[in-house]
């Protein structure tokens, strides 16, 4: 946060490069001493081969953008990699001041307002989440370890196993309401299907009081009493169904309860693993 990080452009002008490297590694050491082995030259001779390996990948994106933009090619922009932006809003204060809703996408890559055509929110159909922090929806019981196991919820490297809970629609509302979403792609449904009966989070309150939105207090957060809307389970396979009508009732009852409440329409249902298990409506 002291913003006194070294630029991508600072690699590729050796002599700046290294005073603010070696500025870097002293000011560790003055504040925290030998807490770490670190050897400046070293990472500066690294820095030789790495300068010239760089360089073709690295350029000034706004001429690029903009004539991606004269050509009308399609753009797509993931502004966080997680589900619906959700987790980037409600995880920035833990770990980044950067922008990880809709206005990173102005503020990032300077596309500009008017290149913006859709706006899609990503959801899951069910709520999970890495690291610590107050998570209401969190099930720490046979629930949360079926989703873990079914969802195949661990990390890609680390294997760490993501919290889970029931879908937080008080979350997706309030990313929708600071994304203004056009569309809704909500994944992952067939993860839900051997369930007799699903919980949805549609409300919160805190000491007898209902809550607009979510709170800004972590403390808050973490012992607001959550309130469910129960639906039957379909109990049966939706992986691979190509139409919406082709899922279970119940499961259409599911996917329309999601939208009415958010207010946006789900224009896609992801059924599966793969590519091809997708429902387009």
């Amino acid at each position: 946060m002291t913003r006194s990080g070294i630029r991508i452009t600072d690699i590729f002008d050796a002599e700046l490069f290294e005073t603010k490297l070696r500025r870097l590694a002293d000011g560790f050491k003055k504040r925290f001493g030998d807490l770490l082995t670190y050897d400046a030259d070293e990472e500066i001779a690294r820095f030789q081969d790495y300068r010239e390996k760089l360089r073709p990948f690295v350029i000034d994106q706004i001429p690029l953008l903009k004539s991606a933009k004269e050509m009308k090619a399609p753009i797509l922009v993931e502004v966080f990699p997680y589900a619906c932006g959700l987790s980037g809003l409600t995880l920035v204060r833990f770990v980044t001041s950067s922008n990880t809703g809709l206005g990173g996408v102005l503020t990032g890559l300077s596309l500009g307002w008017r290149s913006i055509k859709e706006v899609i929110g990503v959801v899951k159909a069910y709520t999970t989440r890495v690291g610590s922090g107050p998570f209401p929806t969190e099930q720490l019981n046979e629930v949360g370890n079926t989703l873990q196991e079914v969802g195949r919820e661990f990390g890609v490297t680390t294997g760490r196993r993501r919290r889970c809970g029931w879908l937080d629609l008080v979350l997706v509302k309030y990313s929708h309401d600071v994304n203004d979403y056009t569309a809704m792609n909500l994944t992952k449904l067939d993860i839900l299907d051997g369930f007799d009966e699903i919980k949805i989070a549609t409300q919160y309150s805190y000491k007898g009081q209902v809550l607009e939105s979510v709170p800004a207090s972590n403390e808050m957060l973490a012992n607001v009493e959550v309130k469910y809307e129960t639906m039957p389970g379909w109990k049966t396979a939706t992986t691979g169904a190509k139409m919406f009508e082709e899922l279970p009732e119940n499961a259409r009852n599911y996917v329309l309860f999601i939208e009415k409440f958010v207010g946006v329409r789900i224009k896609w249902i992801g059924t599966g693993p793969g590519r091809e298990s997708m429902i387009s409506r």
